[in-house]
């Protein structure tokens, strides 16, 4: 376990008026505790009260992942296959005595499977969100962390940097993105933090686009967007490429979406309301006449999760503090014609911003 977080945890809950906390498999149990497991068929739900040992509910054949990060024996409920995992439950939530607990919950994570379990055997629980006390602690990233994104960040630079000579006119998105994955784990990447977003032409103007068979033609605009993992902390970085000669409204697609990034990036800094990045990546665009095809908001935090708070977006008014870590990314999508995304990830510090992506922002010609 990671005493200073687990410290952090405790005076969070306390000051949210919680009793404890309880977290399924995911970025906050691995972030909390170092377990790394997935959601299955087997559940497994972890306990940190405020005032006491953390306590776990867990199949036997991952139990000793609870020792070895010390959670003590009597606090391990372990369950067999064949004895199934309700008794786990009602022991767990008698020895906690979590009927007189209000206890935070991941809303975003945890299943109906274990909320009802919980009531069942914990009649008079009451529930609250964890989200709020959980993204205190992560919000603010440690030094191990930056070091982490900062590593997969110069991973994805140089595995674009190989990809780049090798696009071709013709090569489908598909293609494209196989080479990309497999370019970054050359590279050393522990894994992809998601699968690369690939769109040409009339495909971009899908800020989500799903890789096709469609092949790259000259005069489009070619959209990607990738990163990797290292530590489990990931990059997030989108660049827009020319593939073969462009016609000038798809250049100045690109540059208008180039200044908005550039106004948002140096608009960053402690203090700063996230709604104000988003203004001055958003009025770049408005003004050049293209506001009603930015259709999302201008970024979102990075750190266990590739997205997580802080959301930078109209109506938020929450200031950015030193050592957020997020992205930059405002983009151009023209349905049926093209789109334009260029995404940087950006770190508060205590006199303004330091920028981590370094790849540059000026149009590449590729093909």
């Amino acid at each position: 376990m990671n005493t200073q977080r687990l410290q952090k945890l405790t005076k969070e809950m306390l000051a949210h008026g919680v009793d404890g906390i309880a977290v399924v498999p995911g970025p906050n149990m691995a972030y909390l505790s170092g377990i790394h497991s997935h959601l299955s068929e087997r559940p497994i739900l972890l306990f940190f009260p405020a005032d006491d040992d953390p306590a776990i509910i867990v199949p036997n054949l991952e139990a000793m992942k609870a020792r070895e990060v010390g959670i003590p024996t009597d606090r391990i409920f372990d369950w067999t296959d064949e004895e199934g995992f309700t008794g786990a439950f009602q022991r767990a939530c008698a020895h906690l005595e979590l009927a007189d607990y209000l206890l935070g919950v991941e809303a975003l994570h945890m299943r109906v499977l274990e909320y009802e379990l919980l009531k069942r055997y914990a009649p008079g629980l009451q529930i609250a969100h964890a989200e709020p006390i959980l993204m205190a602690l992560r919000g603010i990233k440690e030094p191990d962390e930056i070091a982490a994104i900062e590593k997969a960040i110069a991973i994805a630079e140089r595995a674009i940097a190989r990809l780049i000579p090798d696009i071709k006119i013709g090569m489908t998105e598909k293609q494209v993105a196989a080479r990309l994955r497999q370019y970054q784990l050359d590279e050393g990447a522990e894994g992809i933090a998601f699968g690369p977003i690939v769109s040409s032409g009339p495909n971009g103007a899908s800020p989500h686009a799903v890789p096709t068979d469609r092949p790259l033609q000259s005069g489009d605009l070619l959209v990607i967007d990738w990163g990797c993992l290292v530590d489990g902390y990931p990059s997030d970085i989108t660049r827009t490429f020319a593939v073969g000669d462009i016609d000038a409204e798809s250049r100045r697609l690109y540059e208008t979406v180039k200044t908005a990034n550039a106004q948002g990036v140096s608009a960053s800094g402690p203090g700063v309301r996230c709604e104000e990045i988003d203004t001055a990546a958003r009025d770049v665009i408005d003004d050049a006449g293209y506001g009603e095809y930015f259709i999302h908001r201008t970024g979102h935090g990075l750190g266990v999760e590739g997205h997580e708070p802080p959301s930078l977006m109209q109506g938020n008014m929450e200031p950015l503090s030193t050592g957020n870590v997020f992205t930059v990314e405002p983009g151009i999508y023209i349905p049926g014609k093209a789109g334009v995304r260029i995404e940087d990830n950006i770190l508060i510090t205590a006199t303004g911003y330091r920028c981590l992506t370094s790849f540059t922002r000026e149009l590449i010609t590729v093909g």
